[in-house]
């Protein structure tokens, strides 16, 4: 029974790391079909922008908020100056992002170090048998699963919502019925910033924060959202519930090395079997 709890728990924590570094993913490259190649940076960032209001003495859920809110403030700042230029030009979006990704690692290198830096979760364990089971992992669990469920109800049943996938899936029609595009584009590339920048800060406890902290996860993102599908919410539930549950039950046999191999492998056979995703036969949609 306790060996039953480890691996639920080992699971649960692994479906929600795929869920948190990709959520904000989905928006951006899964609805918007921006490549961002500083989709990693801003994960960082919002892991540097916790750090520092966590040690300035607020609170740790409070210095997730702000940090969320910050990295999605950040996005617009990049949209507006960067990214709206760049609709529909692949290349380009890739070159000036993975420029944004250099400037960015470089940057925070400079001023704060390559140092690590850390912050407490002071909440313990709860022990199930031989095996203890730490409070933080199962909060990072329902904070994940919340998170879901308030993204995917925000897309699929508010007006905002509605606007954004159809502008999304047919911008001429959105213009002509109204509909300001260029700050739909910015709002929402801001929206999936924030979710990555959450993402970020929510992580901070765990892994701790440095500048090249996104490169750790950003492949994993991607591995996520492209392994989906083309329906970004529910492409991503499932690619993360597999991937989520290959990674969990391997690293508590083997190590976490031996489960994000494991993981590539599925992901490399999983696309050469579906080669539109796991929602690739679906109809577009949430």
């Amino acid at each position: 029974m306790d060996q039953v709890a480890n691996y639920l728990f080992q699971i649960g924590f692994s479906f929600s790391i795929f869920i948190l570094i990709s959520l904000g993913l989905a928006v951006i490259f899964g609805m918007m079909r921006v490549i961002n190649l500083a989709q990693g940076e801003f994960l960082m960032l919002g892991a540097y922008f916790c750090t520092i209001c966590n040690q300035a003495g607020i609170a740790l859920w409070l210095s997730i908020i702000f940090a969320a809110l910050a990295v999605g403030l950040f996005g617009m700042i990049v949209e507006r100056l960067l990214i709206q230029w760049l609709y529909g030009r692949v290349i380009d979006t890739l070159l000036a992002t993975w420029g944004l990704s250099l400037f960015l690692v470089g940057g925070v290198t400079t001023i704060f170090g390559p140092q690590t830096e850390s912050v407490a979760a002071p909440l313990g364990n709860v022990p199930v048998g031989d095996f203890g089971i730490p409070v933080y992992g199962l909060v990072l669990i329902a904070v994940a699963f919340v998170l879901l469920a308030a993204v995917y109800a925000f897309w699929r049943y508010t007006p905002y919502g509605l606007i954004v996938r159809g502008t999304m899936q047919n911008p001429k029609i959105s213009a002509a019925l109204g509909i300001n595009r260029s700050l739909v584009y910015m709002l929402t590339f801001g929206f999936g910033s924030a979710l990555t920048g959450l993402a970020g800060a929510v992580l901070t406890p765990i892994v701790g924060t440095y500048p090249t902290l996104g490169i750790a996860y950003i492949a994993k993102a991607f591995i996520t959202v492209i392994s989906g599908g083309h329906l970004p919410l529910l492409g991503t539930i499932s690619a993360a519930s597999l991937f989520g549950t290959i990674d969990g039950v391997v690293a508590t046999i083997s190590t976490s090395v031996a489960g994000e191999m494991t993981v590539l492998f599925v992901a490399i056979v999983l696309l050469r079997l579906l080669p539109l995703g796991i929602t690739g036969r679906l109809n577009r949609g949430v």
